[in-house]
């Protein structure tokens, strides 16, 4: 596959963001880039991105989990970020991602004790693996995202927002983030959600992940995911539901994932207030301190 690199120049003066990236091979021939924050020897704590950003989305999560005596790993999915980015949409697929994560996290890192944070497609993925390797994970924080499996329609406005990214000419990022926010984001963040797509070539990716999600039973993904369904809901790994309160998108996954995980029961499920889909935006020291608590006293 033709693989870009997106140049290291790209993210130079990132606003609240200073931490030296690393990387790992994942196979494939791809290269994969994190962030770490907090002691290495703390309780590692994984945070997963979704479509269309990377791993700034959680710089004020990482910075209270390091206060918190947590190691906080920021991850960006290949094809975001600092990772390298397959040229082609088909390069691209559901089962690829989940693999490309696991190798890093389990292979790369060789963690275990864990406790995976999902967003957006952070959660299609990091659901997944914790599904499937279980004696990995220590604990599981769910934030708006969910398990699609095909067997529920997706709302509307996520189906207007699927052909937007499929169809636009130029595929604008940083609106789309905002577009996921109640803040308004200061024109250097907007900035730093450009960084990784230097040009339409680079956004292979984004426009890919859209299209992967599954909306027919019949989708490849839907055994596996339905599997995972099967594992998560007698899994007796402790789950945190940390949905916002404004998000039209994964909203209703709320309820389901609290009444539906095993590992939910019996745990305070918060609310971020004031929040839309990009919560790690809107509320990210809120966000930070409810994950915080969960890994220290679960």
């Amino acid at each position: 596959m033709e693989t870009l690199r997106t140049p290291q120049e790209r993210f130079a003066d990132l606003p609240g963001f200073p931490y030296r990236p690393r990387h790992a091979e994942v196979g494939d021939g791809l290269r994969m880039a994190y962030v770490e924050a907090g002691p290495p020897d703390g309780r590692p704590v994984v945070l997963l991105h979704g479509e269309p950003t990377w791993s700034f989305l959680y710089r004020h999560v990482m910075r209270v989990l390091a206060a918190a005596g947590l190691r906080a790993i920021a991850v960006d999915l290949i094809g975001f970020g600092r990772s390298d980015k397959p040229a082609a949409v088909a390069d691209h697929s559901y089962a690829a991602h989940v693999e490309w994560t696991r190798a890093l996290l389990f292979d790369a890192l060789e963690l275990s004790g864990a406790t995976l944070v999902g967003q957006d497609w952070g959660g299609l993925i990091g659901l997944r693996i914790a599904a499937e390797h279980p004696e990995r994970v220590s604990g599981i924080v769910a934030a708006n995202t969910g398990l699609p499996t095909g067997d529920i329609p997706m709302p509307e406005v996520w189906h207007r927002f699927k052909d937007t990214v499929l169809k636009a000419p130029v595929l604008d990022i940083a609106r789309l983030v905002q577009a996921g926010c109640k803040s308004e984001l200061p024109p250097e963040v907007r900035a730093a959600y450009d960084a990784p797509f230097p040009d339409e070539r680079y956004k292979a990716g984004p426009r890919a992940l859209p299209g992967l999600v599954p909306i027919t039973p019949d989708d490849p993904a839907a055994p596996a995911n339905r599997a995972a369904w099967r594992i998560l809901t007698t899994l007796d790994r402790p789950f945190l539901v940390a949905f916002s309160d404004g998000d039209p998108i994964t909203g209703g996954m709320a309820p389901i994932l609290r009444e539906s995980i095993s590992g939910a029961s019996g745990l305070r499920h918060p609310v971020i207030k004031d929040a839309g889909h990009f919560l790690q935006e809107d509320a990210g020291p809120e966000l930070g301190r409810q994950i915080a608590v969960f890994v220290t006293f679960t």
